[in-house]
């Protein structure tokens, strides 16, 4: 204790006294008081902050991100679609079941901010060629972006568009990515087999 230097403040928060160590050389522990009008708010607060402080645990711990706004689902959902391509019989179903579920949450972020969902995700999918006849009609094809490799761009929550998430600067935590696709499957392949169960029954 003795390397470490701080001044202590007594206040008064709210009928309350608190005592305030400030100036330590080398905090080993730190408290946040947080202040709100209500009880509600407060709770809201203390969610908020326990969710931003998990956050930050996991870059710590697991200091890899991924692009925001529905970019990683697409390039995921686009990854499938292609691979479903090579493979014949039913062992395709499960390919683009997966890449289907995978688009509703770029398409949910389109429909959340107003824009052309539709429209939106065929300028993230579709393959760009310019030989295309497609394309030539429909320019909105010119600007796919996923399937010609951009896997950095998503969806602008504030105005439904396109946006390289590079250049937006919007990333999410990898670790929560990889573990909310492997809770999905698990799920899904738990509702399967307790079908499979049920109909023996």
């Amino acid at each position: 204790m003795n390397n470490i230097a701080c001044v202590a403040i007594t206040d008064n928060v709210i009928t309350r006294y608190f005592t305030f160590l400030t100036e330590c050389t080398s905090p080993k522990a730190c408290t946040i008081l947080l202040r709100g009008p209500s009880k509600d708010i407060l709770n809201e607060i203390d969610r908020n902050l326990a969710d931003a402080m998990s956050v930050a645990r996991n870059v710590v711990f697991h200091p890899f991100l991924a692009p925001g706004g529905g970019a990683t689902e697409m390039a995921i959902a686009v990854g499938l679609h292609a691979k479903s391509r090579s493979v014949t019989g039913v062992e395709v179903w499960p390919f683009r079941a997966v890449a289907d579920a995978m688009e509703v949450i770029p398409r949910t972020l389109v429909q959340n901010s107003g824009g052309n969902a539709i429209r939106v995700l065929t300028e993230l999918r579709v393959i760009k060629s310019a030989n295309s006849t497609r394309t030539l009609m429909f320019t909105f094809f010119r600007q796919a972006k996923h399937a010609s490799g951009e896997n950095s761009w998503g969806v602008n929550g504030d105005n439904g568009k396109i946006v390289d998430m590079k250049s937006y600067g919007l990333y999410e935590s990898a670790s929560v990515k990889i573990q909310t696709l492997k809770t999905s499957i698990e799920v899904s392949l738990s509702l399967i087999i307790s079908v499979y169960i049920i109909h023996d029954f």
